[in-house]
């Protein structure tokens, strides 16, 4: 009766396709889950007239993507010298561990560097 990738100028074919763009993007994205499911929808709504001789066309089409990953990290939390609570990401692994940053210099578990090697004078 109808084909499809005429139909309406060839806008059913097209809507479908972007659609299908997105979801195969959000697949690729490694920040989403690959296991979850996606889907696009598309709906065809027709109207007739008084008469029953025409018919007014709606095509709609939308997808259900799976959303980014949630990210997790810790906080050092405790309080300072007048009791308010205060805050830090922990940078470390462990609470009161130093570590070796992406540059070279040795850190606090907070990341407040200890010892910058590059600063320092070479006797």
């Amino acid at each position: 009766m109808f084909k499809l990738d005429d139909f309406a100028n060839g806008a059913l074919t097209e809507k479908f396709n972007i659609e299908a763009k997105r979801v195969l993007e959000n697949i690729a994205d490694p920040n989403t889950d690959p296991k979850k499911a996606r889907t696009i929808t598309m709906t065809v709504t027709l109207k007739a007239d008084e008469d029953r001789e025409l018919a007014m066309v709606d095509i709609n089409t939308k997808s259900s993507l799976a959303p980014a990953k949630g990210v997790q990290t810790k906080i050092i939390m405790g309080r300072d010298r007048q009791g308010k609570v205060e805050a830090a990401e922990l940078k470390s692994g462990a609470v009161g561990q130093t570590y070796i940053t992406d540059e070279g210099d040795v850190a606090d578990d907070r990341g407040n560097k200890v010892v910058d090697f590059r600063n320092q004078s070479k006797g």
